[in-house]
């Protein structure tokens, strides 16, 4: 078995599209920014992350309704320098909810939410795991 990608059912797709491609900067696979569907690459790393409009699964699985209710998943990723990566997120309009801060004597992170309020974790290792 292989992660493929982790998908996010989303109900503003162009907002959601224009978070992950213009603010945390990852690459769009097709560039379908209306969706339905929309993978994102990041720039090292073979899993990624996916967008699929809620209402277009809905059709599928009817028990998901229009809309979520609460933090359902939590997107992390991992960068080389958090305080860079802050910077140039921030600049692109993002805001961060928690941090740059340390999270273990390992690592250190920053919390915010896309437009959708799914939580992103961005985390730089510091040491590696012995």
């Amino acid at each position: 078995m292989e992660l493929a990608h982790i998908r996010l059912l989303v109900t503003d797709f162009a907002a959601c599209y224009r978070f992950y491609a213009d603010v945390l900067g990852l690459t769009p696979q097709s560039g379908a920014e209306r969706g339905p569907y929309e993978k994102f690459t990041p720039h090292a790393g073979s899993a990624g992350i996916a967008l699929q409009d809620r209402a277009m699964m809905a059709g599928v699985l009817a028990e998901l309704g229009g809309t979520a209710t609460g933090h359902r998943s939590l997107v992390v990723l991992r960068v080389d320098d958090l305080d860079a990566c802050c910077a140039r997120i921030t600049a692109r309009g993002a805001t961060l909810l928690h941090g740059p801060a340390p999270l273990t004597d390992r690592m250190r992170v920053a919390y915010l939410k896309d437009p959708e309020g799914n939580l992103v974790e961005l985390q730089e290792w510091l040491l590696l795991r012995g």
